[in-house]
């Protein structure tokens, strides 16, 4: 959901994303989710502890652009230098120097050193002859930095070439648009109408009242049929097994007697012996004879 939200609604997601970190805050995924949507949101404090607790967990310095901008965003562009100036930065790839240069002007910016921004961005990946994911923006915050210096004509030249790079890559004007389909189609609504009236027509139909009844013979043989089946049914139940079986252990299989058995094998015992008791005072009356 913090996904979902993120472009829209950057608060909310940021709130989602709280929720996930009060349930899994040692997942290094949830802590991410967390300072992305902080950032996205504004709050470049949270986002600054999320993404260092999130390189702790995992091991990874892939957020290392974002933790710069975040300083930028509390007024302090000198520790974002540092950032960018950091051991960690040179094991970034591609796309991730490319952010870290664009921090690194805006921090130039920020300083008043308009020169030093310029600077920052003529990295290897500023090539003017390939496109890649990145050069538009990067063309594009490089043809600022020369505007910022009064370099109009190089700017003009990158801005158009920040133009060509997206049409070369498809995201610009020349990328094919996603067509959705908003209108409602009016045959499909005719069927649609259709079919409910026949629906409501043949569910309104009485029933056939010519359709001869069924023979009493017929009934009662079906119901025969199926007092017979309801006694199938029962002896099948009968044969069945008990819900505890006997064992080796005698204490065991005691103890798994309910408590009603118990009362009434004793009771079948005291008769036993009752009757035991009768049989022998009987053979001791027939010795005397």
């Amino acid at each position: 959901m913090a996904g979902r939200l993120i472009d829209e609604e950057p608060e909310l997601a940021f709130q989602h994303a709280l929720a996930a970190s009060r349930r899994g805050g040692r997942l290094a995924a949830v802590r991410e989710a967390v300072g992305l949507t902080a950032y996205a949101a504004g709050h470049y404090g949270e986002a600054l502890r999320e993404f260092r607790t999130f390189r702790r967990i995992s091991g990874s310095n892939v957020h290392l652009p974002v933790m710069a901008d975040c300083e930028r965003g509390l007024g302090r562009p000198d520790r974002a230098l540092d950032v960018a100036r950091s051991e960690e930065a040179q094991d970034l790839d591609a796309p991730g120097k490319v952010e870290l240069a664009i921090v690194a002007a805006g921090a130039r910016t920020d300083l008043g050193q308009l020169d030093a921004a310029v600077a920052e961005l003529e990295i290897p990946q500023l090539d003017i002859n390939r496109a890649f994911s990145y050069s538009p923006r990067l063309f594009r915050a490089y043809a600022d930095a020369l505007a910022a210096v009064g370099r109009q004509d190089e700017s003009g030249k990158w801005s158009r070439q920040a133009v060509v790079a997206e049409n070369a890559l498809g995201q610009g004007v020349d990328e094919e648009p996603e067509i959705i389909d908003l209108g409602w189609d009016e045959e499909e609504e005719a069927r649609e109408e259709a079919e409910r009236r026949r629906l409501l027509e043949a569910a309104s139909k009485p029933d056939n009242a010519d359709a001869p009844a069924a023979p009493s013979v017929d009934a009662s043989a079906d119901n025969a049929s199926a007092a017979e089946a309801m006694a199938a049914q029962d002896s099948n139940l009968d044969d069945q097994d008990t819900d505890y079986f006997t064992s080796d252990d005698a204490e065991s299989d005691q103890d798994s007697v309910e408590e009603d058995e118990l009362d009434t094998d004793a009771s079948e015992e005291g008769h036993e012996e009752h009757d035991g008791a009768g049989h022998a005072e009987h053979n001791d009356e027939r010795r005397q004879d």
